[in-house]
């Protein structure tokens, strides 16, 4: 029997680009929106094996965005997908587009999970993000979805903008948590080039004022009751994201749509970013097959990002080899860097802001 596999669908339509995402993207066009669900099917038809499916994510750019009857298209796609056995549905949404008729469809198609970009409730930061929403409008649209079923919520949350102190990020945060959502996604703010706010020229907290937030949220959120499972992800007990987990632990995964990464058979592919050319189903832009060194390598880095680490003993016996031989973890434990616990190695959870100091040091 063939392992069990993650999919990524990617929707890039947005109503409005915030500043701040360098994800792939466009704004929402009804013919495009049509046509481009036509390339999607086309591509998982040509490309998905019939394997068992274990988690499904549904991330743009905004898949909210997609009118009813687009929405509806899109979810009929799952008749194409071995489903039966399926452990966890994510939907991205914007916390503008959610209502009832959105959520009576996601219902309907089996979503399983809310994941809300809800960022900030900082008005000059929401300026600045090219937002526009309250925690009033928060409040209504939580109880909405709770109204309805949904009782697996995450939460986005950013951090990092020039503006931002420990005032004002404390009282994002009590905010959020007051929202009780069972899961938070923190992020700290890159420029990154193709970005508006790079292109306006903005500025980001440096790296120790960066670093005191993180240490600030991490300590909030573990006093509320959420588990810091992963270097920027925070859950109640529970309640732990199965679909990137299944990232985190380098297990295979496909995604359809545009821009979209997968790892099937030892192969890591990514999408075109070519909105023309994923219509006319020219859908790749690169493929690697990975060498057993490469698959460790990523096992470890991805490994790594997780709190408790990952399990020695299974590494070795996946790889046949012995983690010190191919590793220089040794004095990486004797300094600290590095903890082993109950069979499992993982980064000391006070040095995880520096985790790609560390993870440099052993590849």
């Amino acid at each position: 029997m063939q392992d069990s596999k993650g999919l990524y669908i990617h929707i890039p339509f947005c109503k409005t680009i915030c500043s701040y995402c360098d994800f792939c993207k466009v704004f929402y066009n009804d013919d495009w929106a049509f046509n481009y669900l036509n390339a999607l099917t086309k591509e998982i038809l040509d490309n998905y094996r019939n394997e068992e499916i274990e988690t499904i994510y549904i991330g743009g750019g905004t898949p909210s965005s997609l009118s009813s009857k687009h929405l509806i298209r899109l979810f009929k796609m799952l008749k194409y997908f071995n489903i039966k056995n399926l452990k966890e549905f994510t939907f991205e949404c914007n916390l503008n587009d959610i209502n009832s008729e959105l959520l009576e469809i996601l219902k309907s198609a089996g979503v399983t999970r809310l994941s809300i970009g809800i960022e900030s409730f900082n008005l000059d930061k929401l300026k600045l993000m090219n937002r526009n929403h309250t925690f009033i409008d928060a409040k209504v649209r939580m109880k909405l979805c709770r109204d309805y079923g949904f009782n697996n919520i995450n939460i986005d949350f950013i951090y990092g903008f020039s503006i931002d102190t420990i005032k004002s990020v404390k009282e994002d945060l009590k905010k959020i948590i007051s929202l009780n959502p069972e899961h938070i996604s923190t992020y700290s703010l890159l420029l990154e080039k193709n970005t508006l706010l790079y292109l306006e020229n903005q500025t980001r907290l440096n790296e120790d004022e960066d670093a005191k937030l993180y240490e600030m949220i991490c300590k909030i959120l573990k006093k509320n009751n959420y588990i810091h499972y992963e270097v920027s992800n925070f859950a109640k007990k529970g309640y732990e994201s199965k679909h990137n987990l299944l990232y985190w632990c380098n297990r295979e995964y496909y995604g359809f749509g545009l821009s979209a990464s997968g790892y099937i058979d030892k192969i890591r592919y990514t999408n075109t970013l070519s909105l023309t050319n994923y219509l006319k189903g020219i859908y790749s832009l690169e493929k690697d097959l990975l060498t057993t060194k490469d698959i460790m390598d990523n096992h470890l880095m991805l490994g790594f990002r997780l709190t408790n680490g990952f399990n020695i003993e299974e590494f070795e016996k996946i790889y046949n080899v012995k983690l010190e031989d191919e590793y220089p973890i040794k004095p990486l434990l004797k300094n600290g860097d590095l903890i082993q616990k109950k069979g499992n190695i993982f980064i000391n959870p006070d040095k995880l802001y520096i985790m790609n100091e560390i993870l440099l040091k052993m590849i």
